[in-house]
Parts: structure tokens; sequence; C-alpha cells
């Protein structure tokens, strides 16, 4: 399959750990330039950067420090890209936490952080990047990660959450109706359970790890790589006629 990514540059947040690290190499592998922005483990990144260097030597890779959760840390990193890969054509918003705590004894800060990491942050970069693109005559693609959470709720300690999720949908909706008729996509993946670092010590947990399997009709913990192959095709000339949509990528946990 022709995904057409050769002289794109993607822009993935949270591109160091887990999903965004997957999505990276796959954007890679398939033509694409790739900036990532990170907040956490800068010496990892480094070396992120420097090993995808050595397999991907025809691709350029950038990294940029971006705080997602605030403004001018999202400007900034739009035009640290831009003057560093020189265009930008895909935004993959992977970045986000998955605190927990019931809502009896959630705090206030705990729930604005929570959006304002999850759900805000990506509604500025989104901002800024359809801004660049009609500004430019440009398409694009935006592809923005919830969740399962986002349909279920949660029972588990993760309300707030949850609610950044389903927030994250309906923008992503209403956000694609605003841009489509400048040939803008804007689409969501919806990950199950996944085994990243985010969760792993709850998958590590035998009843916890069974609870989750018996919600899961494939019977198995998806692999990063399992949405990462969903985020490339919406991001890809493959999903031109698809905007507004969430794709479920749960082993059944969703069916709708």
């Amino acid at each position: 399959m022709n995904y057409d990514l050769q002289g794109k540059v993607a822009i993935v947040t949270g591109g160091n750990g887990g999903l965004g690290a997957c999505t990276v190499e796959m954007l890679l592998q398939e033509g694409a330039d790739v900036a990532i922005s990170y907040i956490v483990d800068e010496e990892g990144v480094k070396r992120q950067v420097e090993e995808l260097s050595g397999r991907f030597p025809e691709r350029r890779i950038t990294a940029f420090f971006n705080d997602v959760s605030e403004e001018e840390s999202d400007k900034k990193l739009l035009k640290n890209v831009l003057e560093e890969m020189g265009r930008a054509d895909i935004l993959v918003n992977t970045a986000g936490i998955w605190p927990t705590a019931y809502v009896r004894e959630m705090t206030a800060d705990a729930f604005r952080r929570t959006l304002n990491i999850n759900l805000v942050g990506p509604f500025i970069l989104c901002r800024e990047i359809i801004n660049y693109w009609i500004n430019n005559g440009m398409k694009g693609k935006i592809v923005n990660v919830t969740s399962q959470a986002a349909f279920h709720g949660s029972t588990s300690g993760h309300a707030h959450y949850a609610a950044s999720k389903a927030g994250m949908v309906t923008f992503s909706i209403s956000l694609a109706r605003e841009v489509a008729p400048k040939g803008i996509n804007v689409n969501c993946v919806a990950p199950g359970i996944m085994r990243t670092p985010m969760n792993e010590a709850i998958l590590e947990n035998p009843k916890r790890l069974e609870a989750y399997l018996e919600r899961i009709p494939l019977r198995r913990i998806s692999e990063p790589i399992d949405v990462a192959k969903v985020i490339l095709f919406l991001a890809s000339s493959q999903a031109d006629y698809i905007t507004g949509a969430t794709l479920d990528v749960t082993g059944g946990m969703l069916m709708r």
C-alpha cells in the first residue's frame, strides 16, 4: 500500500514514549520526516533520535521540548518545526496523562491538569497548525488519540481522563466540520488498554490483567504497533476521504 508520505513532515507529540515512539518509527518507514515533541527524558530522546537517524539516514528527524499544556510552548513548537524542517503536513497528538483518583477524592487542580494536557494542549496545536495550513493554501492531516474511555467512561478512578478524551472526540468532529472545505482532515483513534510505560505497573498485576482481558473479545492486550498502524493510515493519502471519524482499535472493547 502506498501511503504517499515522501516529502511530508509530521509532528508527533509524546513521540518518545509508547504509542508515540512507535508512530514516529512507522512514519519514518513510510518516507515522512518527523519532529518529536517531548517533555521528559531528554537524554532518552537524544538516544532515540540518534538510533533512528542511523536506521533511516535519508530521513530528517528532530526533537523539541514542549509542554503541551502551555500555549506559548505549543506556539514555539510549530515555529521551531517550520524553521528546522521547512514545513509541517501532519499533526499526531499522542501526548497525554492517565492519573488515578476517584471523583470523591479528586482535586480540582488534578482535574484541570488532566484537561490541560489531554485536551487544551491538542486544541492549541490544532488551532496553530490549521492556521498555518489555511494561510499557506495547504492541505493537512490531524490525528488525535482519544480512548475507549471516551465512550465507556471509567470505573477505575479515571473520570478526569475519560472526560478529557470524550472532549477530544467532539472537538475533533467540530474541527473537522470547520476545515473540511480547506482539504484538511481531522480524525481520532480510540485505543483500548495498551502495553505502554504509562500502564506497565497495572498490567503486571495478574488480577488487573485478567479483568482487562475479560473486557476484550480478542483476548489480548494491544501493542503500540496495533494502534500506530491505524494512525499511519489516517495520516496518509489512503484516508483522504475520511474526516470527523473515530476509529476504534480496542480488540472489541468498543463495538459501535
